[in-house]
Order: structure tokens, then sequence, then C-alpha cells
């Protein structure tokens, strides 16, 4: 695949080690599984990346498909290879990109707040386990991993609404950036930001051999985290719903709930997982 430009994404083409920017696409993590699958490292490297402002079949957790208006929202797929970490820990890195998008929307909105006195500007910023970010209760960004065909990699993508309105959002309990009252927002700015505190946060975790604790990205997800403390009901494959109080995440990032049944903690590593508004 040839490499286009964007013309106004100085910031983003800067950080990047490869940016594919597509007027159109169907699914960014869809086409650069296929483009990385099998390629070598040369052509699709390490943190390479594809994004578009219009996806027309995004894809979503549990096979859930999502569109939205052309130009309104943010859809980037970043393909890691991370070589040197034994498979087994590269579940930690769909935390990566959640982190990296909750610090980025964080500043964007704390901003916002200093500038205005724009409501929904001064609710917090959190990461819903496993990978929503969060503005308030509202579901700004959505984040999912895939692996290659050939297990040479992982593909994360993220769909970021930036300037939907009230009348566009796709759920009642999602929200966007210009929502939220960043004004105006820069998809340039959104992009590198997110691009960079990713490739900083990546960098680290492969520094300490995937270890999400010494890296310090377990810290870091627990600051950030908006389920951590709350009142959840989690359904585990299988359609099976279970409830609790979310306590901690494990040194894989994993889920640990304390059950209202008052069995054993259940350690979720995979789930859907709604918040409630108190224990039940």
């Amino acid at each position: 695949m040839r490499t286009p430009k964007h013309p106004s994404l100085p910031l983003s083409e800067a950080v990047a080690r490869k940016l594919v920017w597509l007027p159109r696409a169907g699914s960014t993590n869809e086409l650069l599984v296929r483009e990385a699958a099998g390629a070598p490292a040369s052509e699709w490297p390490d943190l390479a990346v594809l994004a578009t402002d219009d996806q027309v079949a995004g894809k979503g957790r549990l096979g859930r498909g999502w569109t939205a208006p052309a130009g309104k929202c943010l859809a980037v797929s970043v393909l890691v290879r991370p070589g040197s970490v034994p498979t087994d820990r590269w579940g930690a890195v769909p935390l990566i990109a959640g982190v990296a998008m909750a610090r980025v929307v964080g500043r964007l909105v704390a901003s916002a707040r200093l500038r205005s006195s724009h409501a929904l500007a001064a609710l917090p910023v959190g990461l819903k386990w496993p990978n929503d970010v969060l503005i308030g209760e509202e579901k700004v960004c959505g984040i999912l991993g895939e692996l290659l065909p050939d297990a040479s990699g992982l593909v994360i993508g993220a769909g970021v609404n930036l300037t939907l309105a009230a009348d566009e959002l796709p759920t009642p309990t999602a929200t966007s950036l210009a929502l939220a009252g960043v004004d105006p927002v820069h998809l340039d700015s959104v992009l590198a930001g997110y691009l960079q505190d990713f490739a900083e946060l990546y960098a680290r975790w492969t520094a300490h051999g995937g270890d999400a604790v010494a890296s310090g990205l377990l810290a870091e997800a627990t600051r950030v985290s908006a389920t951590l403390g709350r009142a959840v009901r989690v359904e585990l494959p299988g359609g099976v719903f279970r409830t609790g109080v979310a306590r901690e995440l494990d040194a894989d990032g994993r889920l640990v709930i304390d059950l209202d049944d008052g069995t054993e903690p259940l350690v979720v590593a995979a789930g859907d997982v709604t918040h409630l508004r108190h224990a039940s």
C-alpha cells in the first residue's frame, strides 16, 4: 500500500514511524490486519499507523458494528510487533492504548475546563475496563485489539468521537469532544497526542519485557480507571452475568471483582462490563 499523506497532519506525520491516511475506509483494523499479515517488518514496521476520519464499517467489541458521519470521528489503528515480549503478556497492549487515549482526552477536557464554564468540561475523564474512555459516564472512545493471523503482531484500533452533535451520537451513553466543550477540535492534535503517548507507554512496557507492574503501566491504568471501586455487572462468555464491586487490576491487567454472593473473587480477562449506580 502506498503512503498517502494528509496535508493538515504535520504533528502526526512527525511522530509516526509510518502513517497511512485514507480519505475513507471500511474498517481501519480490518485493513491494517490484512496489509500487515505476512508483510515484512520493513514494509509495515512496529508502530505503523493507518487512520481515517470517514470509517464506514467500524468494528467494536463482541462483533458490534458502528458508523459515523464523515469527518466527525477519528478511526486510528496501530500495528505493534512486540517480538521481544512473551506472547502471554501481549494482552496488556490494549490497556496501553486505553491509558494513552485517556491521557489525551484528559488534557483536552482540562484545557476546555480552564477556558470555559461548559458543564461537561467539569466531568472527570477515565478508563472503563477493559478499554472505553469516558467523560463522566459517557463514552468518547472505544478500543479494540486484534491478533495478526500469523501471530507476528497486534493491531490496536481506536475510534474517537470528535465533533458529533447530540443528535448524531450512536447511543444515549456516548459523547464527543465537542460536546464536552473542546473547541476547536483539532484532528491533528488528537491523533499526534495519542500516537506520542502510545509510543511512550509502549516503549516503557517493551523495555521491561512486557511487565505491566515494572513498566508503571498498571499503576497508571489504576490511576485513570473509572471502574475500580464501582459496582459492576459483567457479562462473561456464554452469556453468564455476575455482579459485584471492581476491586483491582491484577498484574496482567485483568479485572478482579468481589462478587455480591460472597464467593471467591472473580478474575476477568474478557467480558462486557456495565457500571451500576450502586451495589446490588
